[in-house]
């Protein structure tokens, strides 16, 4: 029988399993289809959603219907924005709501959603982009159900996202991280709503932040009067970061707006509230501080809110000697007064008015002093605000929880008065600000991430004008380097309160500088770190540095002797009349580096004046690049150097492939170490008669072309004892080469065979022969060279030539004796000789034109037949 009954339970489990597991499938084309209805019946917007499924087991008994992804997007005037997003939207409601036929509405008794957003604009003509319900003149028709009907009992919101921007108001609003849940019949006309929210409010106003992700939380019992849309605060409980409110009056929605009544208190008076209003991540664990005097706050909001009027309010912050000390910490905060008052007394936004009329306190024996006062808050708001006093920042955190990796030290002194408006900022009427006074910090000592090496301020003066703030005294040290600032900040204003270009000009002296002070170490990159950011110049800068530097030291450079101008504008950074003296040399630098576009890029105007060729192209890569001759000439160089091209975002070093330009040189006292040069070894080991090493440079100006990555060598004319040499070519950046040498050779240069033909010439002779051109190439690379050259043919040619000149030499020289033999007494009237008074004879005419014949035709001479004898 036992076992009977279980078989019958579990067949019967199993079909309920089985029937909750199925009737989704039943029911999930109807529900989607209602889903589409509703929307599409009710907004003038574009929706979408991924999938609505129906379950019967999260919400069990009840179903649910879940609906993935969805997004309202507005059309025009707000074309592509998002209105609404969800997620997940879940709707609760009874299982017997399934089965309704066409025609009935299905009761919705609960929703939820999550990860939403909801994006609420006006723009500049007032038009609000909420506002998507169709349009439809036609009444509404009774008798036609609805899709879905209201009977809300439970509804909750997670993560949601609100946002609103006002852009004729300028106003910015959001509401982050909001969860918020409610519990109540939202059917009826009257009932206590009891809900619970925690978000983050941020607001910023014409450009300005008052409120930065402020944490909110809010336990509040609402009494809601459905027919009056009126919602009046019950018992309720608010946190504004860490300080409690209580709320008591109501809020009711009428045609023409909204109405408040509301007043708001602190529910004690303990000081503890003040400390509260500061984040937790900045006030530690208040619960543990002793105090001691009281901090209140009260306030009332009453009135309308409309296009044109706001409820009047009036907000009292109020602290009378108090102090307060951490248990954990050695010194205290004391004689604390804060008396403030934020108040609008005629519902106009423009007339409202706040007053710090006093914030005092101290430190052990340093008092500190403020007062300040805003009018015309909307329209031109006018401040008027004075500082004074003296904190010794070493006291800061003994006295408050601040986490310093390292304390701070140094006596702060302000003695400040300032009266503005805010559109003689806007339009730089400076002349319309007061200022005076002045703010100095000594003996600052300071260590932080941010920071490569721990910094030293021994004086800095800010002295307040009416024009400007003047830097008077900047005194500082970190690591080796020593840094003597002074200038103006014209536009300090503009650039607090309006986010203004801030203007400045300054006079930089230093002994001695090392970048690397200044520039703190890159963390190692890990997988699922955040990639590195690309270099930007500020765009809010427009600034003036005129500096003089006995030594910089930037990576294994060390510059003496630096000065110039560095102005940063529009992005860029511009190099003016830039001199240092640097490989026992001088370099000049003008010059542009721009971070404005996609791409940063660089444009420079270099002067080299006898900087020594080994140790500046070994130092640096690019003229290393442009021409790699360092360890094969020394000597000293005078260069200009006309060059541009594109920067690696990342670390604003120069691309090469990119880099176009000129360069225009002379070489000075210079000496060639073939030996260090594979090239010029093997150029040597080619052209015997060039000693390489003995090249002489001196004064050889050179012109470069670069462009694409491979620089373009205009012909180079070279001087070796009596040899000229014309060189010419391109190579590449990756040390790639294609060169042509022509060298004018001399014949006797040209090898044995042909100084034997050379030989035969009398020195006149040999002078009176043209050089020889020989050619060579080099190609391959300049650790890798090829070298051919044309030599057998130039010897061949010369070889040639010589032969030539002897024959016509000796045919010149027979002709002549023939013509000697022929003629010789022809005309000959004078009278003959004693030929017995000559003490030589003559030789044989006859003899020697026989024998310079024999030697033209290059036969030999026959013996002497011997005569035949005589019988």
């Amino acid at each position: 029988m036992v076992k009977k009954i279980l078989k019958i339970t579990g067949v019967s489990l199993l079909v309920i399993v089985v029937a909750l597991a199925a009737t989704p499938f039943l029911f999930k084309n109807k529900i989607k289809e209602l889903v589409a209805k509703s929307i599409n019946e009710n907004v003038d917007a574009k929706v979408a959603f991924e999938d609505v499924g129906l379950s019967l087991f999260k919400n069990f008994p009840n179903a649910s219907v879940t609906i993935d992804k969805l997004s309202i997007i507005n059309k025009a005037p707000f074309e592509g924005d998002t209105l609404f997003y969800a997620g997940e939207v879940n709707l609760k409601m009874s299982v017997k709501e399934l089965f309704k036929g066409e025609g009935e509405a299905m009761n919705i008794e609960g929703f939820s959603s999550k990860d939403g957003l909801v994006n609420i604009i006006f723009n500049k003509d007032g038009i609000g982009n909420f506002d998507i319900a169709l349009k439809d003149d036609k009444p509404e028709d009774e008798s036609k159900s609805k899709p879905f009907a209201m009977s809300i009992q439970k509804y909750s919101v997670e993560n949601l996202r609100f946002r609103y921007t006002d852009e004729k108001s300028k106003i910015k609003m959001v509401i982050d991280s909001l969860n918020h849940e409610g519990t109540g019949d939202l059917a009826a006309d009257n009932l206590d709503l009891k809900t619970k929210s925690t978000a983050k409010l941020s607001l910023d106003m014409d450009k300005m932040n008052y409120m930065n992700n402020v944490a909110l939380s809010l336990d509040a019992v609402l009494g809601i009067d459905m027919k009056n849309q009126k919602y009046t605060f019950r018992n309720n409980k608010a946190l504004i970061n860490q300080l409690p409110l209580e709320f008591d009056g109501f809020i009711q929605m009428v045609e023409k707006g909204q109405v408040y009544d509301l007043k708001f208190k602190t529910p004690t008076s303990d000081f503890k509230n003040f400390l509260g209003l500061i984040p937790a991540a900045y006030a530690g664990n208040i619960n543990t501080v002793k105090t001691t005097g009281e901090f209140r706050v009260d306030g009332t909001v009453k009135g309308n809110l409309t296009d044109t009027t706001i409820p009047k309010f009036n907000i009292a912050i109020a602290s009378n000697n108090a102090s307060f000390q951490y248990p954990d910490l050695p010194k205290s905060v004391q004689n604390i007064v804060i008396d403030t008052k934020i108040i609008n007394e005629t519902g106009l936004m423009n007339d409202t008015y706040v007053n710090l009329d006093k914030l005092s306190f101290r430190i052990d024996q340093d008092v500190f002093n403020a007062k300040a006062n805003i009018r015309n808050i909307s329209e031109n708001a006018l401040v008027n605000a004075e500082l004074k006093g003296v904190i010794n920042l070493a006291n800061v955190t003994k006295a408050y929880p601040v986490k310093l990796d390292k304390p701070l030290s140094g006596i702060l002194k302000a003695d400040v008065v300032t009266k503005f408006d805010m559109k003689s900022v806007e339009t730089s009427q400076y002349q319309n600000i007061q200022n005076s006074g002045n703010i100095a910090l000594s003996g600052f000592n300071y260590t932080g991430p941010e920071m490569a090496k721990p910094v030293q301020i021994s004086q800095a003066v800010v002295a307040f004008n009416p024009n400007q703030i003047r830097l008077n005294q900047l005194d500082l040290k970190t690591g080796k380097s020593d840094v003597h600032l002074t200038g103006t900040l014209d536009n300090f204003y503009g650039f607090v309160f309006r986010n203004q270009i801030l203007k400045a000009n300054f006079n930089m002296n230093s002994n001695q500088f090392l970048v690397s002070d200044f520039m703190t170490p890159s963390a190692p990159t890990t997988e699922g770190s955040a990639k590195k950011e690309a270099v930007k110049i500020p765009a809010f800068l427009d600034c003036a540095v005129t500096a003089k530097v006995n030594t910089v030291v930037y990576d294994n450079l060390t510059l003496k002797d630096v000065s110039g101008k560095m102005i940063i504008r529009d992005e860029a950074v511009t190099l003016q009349n830039l001199k240092t003296s640097i490989f026992d040399g001088v370099i000049g630098v003008d010059g542009v580096v721009s971070t404005k576009g996609k791409v940063p890029t660089f444009k420079m105007n270099l002067g080299l004046n006898k900087v020594d060729i080994a140790k500046s192209f070994t130092q640096l890569d690019m003229l290393k690049s442009i021409a790699p001759i360092a360890g094969v000439i020394d000597g000293k160089l005078n260069s200009t150097i006309k060059l541009s091209g594109n920067l690696d975002a990342m670390e604003m070093t120069p691309d090469l492939k990119t880099i176009s330009g000129d360069l225009f040189g002379q070489l000075l006292s210079t000496r060639v170490n073939a030996q260090n040069s594979q090239l010029l070894s093997s150029l040597a080991s080619n052209v015997k008669f060039i000693d390489v090493n003995k090249l002489n440079l001196n004064d050889v100006k050179v012109a470069l072309a670069f462009d694409n990555g491979r620089v373009n060598v205009k012909p180079i004319d070279l001087k070796y004892q009596d040899v000229k040499v014309t060189v010419g070519g391109t190579h590449g950046f990756d040390q790639s080469m294609n060169y042509n040498l022509k060298f004018d050779v001399p014949a006797k240069y040209l090898g044995p065979e042909v100084g034997k033909l050379l030989s035969k010439l009398t020195p006149a002779e040999q002078g009176k022969l043209e050089n020889v051109p020989v050619n060579a190439t080099m190609t391959g690379s300049f650790k890798s060279p090829k070298v051919t050259t044309d030599m057998k043919q130039a010897v061949t040619n010369v070889t040639t030539q010589l032969v030539n000149y002897q024959k016509n030499k000796l045919i010149n020289q027979g002709t002549s004796a023939l013509g000697n033999l022929l003629g010789g007494t022809k005309g000959n009237t004078s009278t003959p000789k004693d030929t017995t008074k000559t003490a030589t004879p003559k030789p044989d005419v006859k003899s020697a034109a026989e024998s310079a014949i024999r030697g033209l035709l290059g036969g030999k001479k026959k013996k002497e037949e011997p005569k035949p004898q005589t019988p």
